[in-house]
């Protein structure tokens, strides 16, 4: 296997090559951002690397984005930025690693999640080529957290208090991804409250006990509802970030995942 880190047009990242054997290419490709609430992750922890390594073992390119992290001086559309950056230079490098367009999707994590899904938002708006499809682990999509389905409140029931991501919990990620208050933010930066419409087809894939899940439920509904394909699926007996903690259900997840990224023209059509 190859990994190295490069430079996207200014925004680092790491690149995990599979070892496809001569004559063969990559069976697709993936701009994959992690997760950390806005404000922390890095290319090293598991939720970036080893779901990058699980997938290049799977004969997946994946380019990895160490997008920047909101703090002082930083807020929101830095992040964006980056990961719009991060797909634009991701998408032509796996092309020229000889993946298929109809192959390579951009996809996250939790606040990677939103900022994946926002991206979408802006080429939709014209900011670039969409990807023909899309990959969310357990995103974070609403300033505003919708109500989750009984299912899922029960399960979140389950967790200490300090687990479940209280309105209050997400008011505050918001503001500091923001830089000011929720009720001003751009359409791209709380992608579940915006019209959906062309959104590509998309792999939802949430953890059973998550204060966050309502969020993703929500945008699985208005994908419906704008007519784009989806594919939602739960991974019992997970929390939140559980693609952060290599084990059996990390395992079951990734395995879904490669099937959507081989298949996801066929899953969808």
């Amino acid at each position: 296997m190859r990994t190295h880190d490069d430079d996207a047009d200014g925004v680092p990242v790491r690149v995990y090559r599979p070892d496809t054997g001569l004559h063969h290419e990559p069976r697709a490709g993936l701009v994959w951002a992690h997760g950390g609430g806005f404000v922390a992750g890095d290319l090293d922890m598991p939720e970036s690397d080893a779901v990058a390594r699980r997938l290049q073992d799977d004969g997946v390119l994946v380019v990895a984005v160490d997008y920047r992290r909101a703090g002082p001086g930083t807020t929101y559309p830095a992040p964006s930025d980056d990961v719009l950056t991060a797909w634009r230079w991701g998408r032509e490098f796996c092309r020229s690693e000889g993946v298929a367009a109809e192959r390579v999707q951009l996809g996250g994590a939790s606040a990677g999640g939103n900022l994946a899904a926002g991206a979408v938002l802006r080429l939709l708006a014209g900011e670039g080529e969409v990807p023909a499809a899309v990959f969310l682990a357990y995103p974070t999509l609403h300033a505003v957290p919708p109500a989750a389905s009984p299912v899922a409140q029960a399960a979140v029931e389950t967790l200490p208090p300090d687990q479940r991501w209280s309105a209050a919990d997400v008011a505050a990620m918001y503001e500091g991804f923001l830089g000011g208050p929720v009720q001003t933010a751009p359409a791209p930066a709380v992608p579940g409250t915006a019209d959906l419409a062309g959104f590509p087809p998309t792999l939802v894939l949430t953890s059973e006990a998550d204060g966050l899940r309502g969020s993703a439920e929500e945008f699985v509904r208005r994908l419906v509802l704008a007519g784009s394909p989806v594919v939602s699926v739960c991974e019992p007996g997970t929390v939140h970030g559980h693609l952060n903690t290599p084990d059996a259900r990390f395992d079951a997840s990734l395995r879904r995942v490669v099937r959507w990224l081989v298949s996801a023209q066929e899953l969808t059509a």
